[in-house]
């Protein structure tokens, strides 16, 4: 078995680097914008009547990437860089052809891309087209920024700290930055970077960038980066240190065990050492997540574990390096693991380039025992190196170590768990070909043999036609306690491949087909799961989307499975059941006030029948927040003696912006699956750059009679010390 995954990895890596010798690349000198030097004080408020802006290089017209890409952009754009010993400066105008209020949600920090007029720049501060940082604003002044990665996604959830304003007039509207080169990481000594800027205005219905790019790629894509060149190389950084202490206060109720108000006071420390331009240590002691946004819930009709994002931001920057390893499914290192059941003691992480082609991530954290979880030591090391043009080959390490035990000898953990892998990573140029091939080796006491996983992915993708193909084995003894794996002892074949066509039509800019098949196998390579999923959607001029699918589909049980999670009967182990099932979706335009998703599906569901209906709607009160409504409702009918349910998920939201500093989120959720009311009503005043207040109360209640399960209030105050 290992020699034929061995054979594979190396029939992959050649066909990789075969591919990649047959691109051209991508000729960056056609887009080239020079940054200009000064020693002029820039006051950041939107005006652009500083006398740099008169002598500063201007951008050319930009190019349209949607609803085509072809020809120069309706809404056209005009950026100009300039920069001193501390900062970048942008100076942005949007032209707007179309008279109208602009479409903007809020003020909110990291506003939704699709639903606002906005501007952002996408840097490639380390030339090697795969990672960068991106900051943008939208039409009312809300900043979005965000770390980039695996080729320019971008993670909105890192925060930097940068200045702008906006301005807007009838024909326009005017956006200044000042980014401080302390706050990007990028390559020492380097006179040119990477850049793209895009543009969304909702009006025209069309976004557009200053290098094109392929409407198949988000604009965020830095393979389709221009050049951005410096007078002078951007200053060394020396070595910089950020501190972040907090303060907080708590008061919490646990109704149902009767208890009486406890009281807890905290502080702690996060620290940021910036050891060079492209390499920082950030340390945290004693941390407090109080503040994070809260879970948006999830009915659970699957046979595994539910997936949720990560949120806490020390976790969050060059996190790729970290989160991305493996697979959606098969993931060995997954931070939300750490903190989950016991406190964190402290954490460092030093992360960041090592000369221009080598990254480094290590990681190590601390949690304390509890009465019913065992004090555990969680290290990770990743080291990648980048080869071909736009590709990386990596190894890493993950360990959990149980360091102290509860008194409890019912308790039983292994002592340690280790995974150890290697992992290839493929993009080409010009992006159309993207691949992944892996292997994982997991260490621990217990059962011996079929410890490894192994996959590998290749994807293709023009404007028209996309086709892909997974492979995946992953054996009954693989363990990663630190990872998100799904399942384990199984063989997965994964392939897809779809088709637009592309219109003249003044309502219908594509639409097409596509096929999805998903293949499980036992060891024995005997079928459990098929998936067959044949869609077909219509995209319009106005962004709407609408959407049907025919999904067939057959497993075969190896568990028993309440297919409600409402503690009925269970359907027994070995059981074949084979389903039909139809959706319709339709997603409306972003640019009107009330916008909203609808979903609807019908089939079979193991054995039964099942009618769903989800729906997101949301209402901009311009520019001062939102409400939005997220519901669901499952009906599903099973045979006797299996248990019929209605499930309802209903999770309203209202979001308030009353300036760019000071923002009131109220999040109520009601699932009857877990028989749970939660409410989550959060106040954050922005008192300084990345320095908030932050006062939070939750509450979980029975839906009926609303018996309060347990409430809590939360008092934080953070502050950026550098």
């Amino acid at each position: 078995m290992k020699t034929r995954i061995s054979f594979a990895l190396l029939f992959l890596s050649v066909l990789f680097q075969t591919l990649e010798g047959q691109q051209t690349p991508v000729n960056r000198a056609n887009y080239r914008l020079q940054a200009l030097k000064t020693d002029q004080a820039v006051i950041i408020d939107g005006n652009l009547d500083e006398g740099i802006w008169s002598r500063a290089q201007k951008t050319g017209p930009f190019h349209r990437i949607t609803p085509t890409d072809t020809g120069y952009a309706k809404a056209q754009t005009e950026v100009m860089i300039a920069y001193d010993a501390d900062n970048v400066y942008m100076g942005i105008i949007c032209y707007d052809p179309m008279p109208g209020k602009r479409p903007a949600e809020s003020y909110r920090r990291d506003w939704e891309f699709n639903k606002n007029d906005n501007f952002f720049a996408a840097i490639d501060t380390y030339n090697d087209q795969t990672n960068g940082f991106a900051f943008g604003v939208n039409a009312v002044g809300g900043q979005w920024d965000g770390m980039q990665a695996d080729g320019g996604k971008v993670a909105n959830e890192w925060d930097g700290k940068w200045y702008s304003a906006v301005q807007n007039y009838e024909d326009r509207w005017v956006a200044e930055f000042r980014i401080p080169f302390k706050t990007m990481r990028y390559r020492e000594g380097d006179t040119e970077w990477g850049i793209n800027f895009s543009r969304l205005d909702l009006k025209t219905n069309e976004k557009s960038a200053w290098a094109p790019v392929p409407r198949q790629f988000a604009s965020a894509t830095l393979a389709f980066t221009g050049t951005l060149a410096w007078e002078d190389a951007p200053p060394e950084s020396g070595i910089r240190a950020s501190l972040i202490p907090y303060v907080s206060g708590k008061a919490t109720r646990d109704m149902e065990a009767g208890d009486p108000v406890q009281y807890k006071a905290n502080a702690g420390l996060d620290a940021k050492l910036i050891l060079s331009t492209s390499m920082n240590l950030d340390v945290t002691i004693n941390p407090d997540y109080s503040q994070v946004e809260v879970d948006r819930q999830q009915v659970n009709l699957d046979r595994f574990e539910l997936f949720f994002p990560e949120k806490r931001k020390f976790f969050l920057e060059n996190s790729d390096l970290f989160a991305n390893l493996g697979t959606e499914s098969v993931r060995p290192f997954f931070s939300r693991r750490i903190g989950l059941d016991s406190p964190v003691i402290a954490g460092a992480r030093l992360s960041g380039n090592a000369g221009e082609n080598w990254r480094i991530g290590l990681m190590n954290m601390q949690t304390a025992a509890t009465d019913e979880n065992s004090a555990d030591n969680f290290s990770v090391a990743v080291l990648q190196r980048k080869v071909l043009a736009r590709s990386n080959v990596g190894v890493f390490i993950t360990n959990k170590q149980v360091v102290n035990t509860p008194d409890d000898t019912a308790y039983n953990a292994y002592a340690f768990n280790r995974v150890a892998g290697a992992e290839f990573n493929f993009a080409n140029i010009d992006n159309n070909w993207t691949g992944k091939a892996f292997y994982h080796q997991s260490f621990n006491p217990g059962p011996e043999g079929n410890r490894f996983a192994t996959s590998g992915m290749i994807k293709y993708s023009t404007e028209q036609f996309s086709a892909g193909l997974s492979q995946a084995y992953v054996g009954g003894n693989y363990l990663a306690e630190m990872g998100f794996v799904r399942r384990t002892g199984f063989h997965q074949t994964n392939p897809s491949v779809g088709y637009q066509f592309y219109t003249n039509s003044s309502r219908v800019t594509n639409h097409g087909p596509k096929l999805e098949a998903d293949f499980f196998f036992d060891p024995d390579l005997s079928l459990t799961d098929r998936e067959l999923d044949l869609s077909y959607s219509f995209t319009f001029r106005d962004r709407s989307v609408v959407a049907v699918s025919l999904e067939e589909g057959y497993v075969r049980l190896l568990e028993p499975f309440d297919p409600t999670h409402t503690g009925g009967a269970e359907i027994p182990a070995g059981t074949e059941i084979n389903w039909t099932e139809a959706s319709l979706s339709f997603l409306s335009t972003q640019k009107w006030l009330f916008t909203f998703m609808v979903e609807g599906r019908y089939g079979g569901f193991f054995g039964g029948t099942r009618t769903s209906i989800e729906a997101e709607m949301n209402y901009r009160v311009q520019p001062y927040g939102s409400i939005s409504l997220v519901a669901s409702y499952n009906q599903i009918l099973m045979p006797e003696p299996y248990t019929s349910a209605d499930l309802i998920l209903v999770g309203p939201r209202l979001d308030i912006t009353f300036t760019e500093k000071l923002f009131f989120t109220t999040f109520v959720q009601y699932n009857n699956q877990i028989d749970n009311v939660n409410v989550n009503m959060r106040f954050q005043w922005r008192f300084a750059p990345v320095s908030d207040l932050f006062i939070v109360y939750t509450e979980n209640a029975y839906p009926t009679g609303w018996t309060t399960k347990n409430r809590g209030v939360v008092v934080k105050l953070s502050y950026w010390f550098n």
